[in-house]
């Protein structure tokens, strides 16, 4: 028996990005995967059809990082993939070079969220120039990261 070495890149849970889901359960509010981008879907409708075929579920969703709009139909019976989306609450600590200097929970450093475009990159640098302690909800599915909101810090 030789020594081998193990070398583990991440440490995760080994939780998959997507799970399946069936078409049918899929519901108005709740996340899935369309063109390989994960997405919130905010319409979908169920279309009888003729004699012999499925019934078709046409899905309206908006891409949760890109907010660009997404269609799909696919038949009610098939399976499609729905994205694991977690969010997290950070401190934010410092603003560099257009990325987010956060604090986890337990103490680390977190440098790799973008400054969001628009409003909320406006709120958070303007709220981070005035010195206030700003909590930055973070949003990721799929290998992807995101701010989405931020709120100043309770005050202890």
């Amino acid at each position: 028996m030789a020594e081998e070495d193990h070398t583990f890149e991440t440490a995760d849970a080994g939780a998959a990005l997507t799970y399946p889901m069936q078409c049918s359960a899929l519901r108005k509010n709740g996340h899935v995967v369309i063109k390989n981008r994960p997405c919130k879907i905010v319409d979908m409708s169920t279309s009888k059809t003729g004699k012999h075929g499925h019934a078709k579920v046409h899905l309206v969703a908006i891409d949760i990082f890109t907010g660009k709009k997404l269609e799909d139909l696919s038949p009610s019976t098939h399976n499609m993939e729905v994205p694991n989306v977690s969010r997290q609450e950070y401190q934010l600590i410092d603003i560099d070079d257009g990325f987010l200097s956060l604090m986890t929970a337990d103490g680390d450093t977190k440098d790799d969220v973008k400054v969001p475009d628009g409003d909320l990159g406006e709120d958070i640098q303007s709220g981070f120039d005035d010195g206030k302690d700003l909590l930055v909800t973070i949003i990721s599915a799929m290998g992807e990261e995101a701010a989405i909101s931020c709120k100043p810090a309770p005050q202890s």
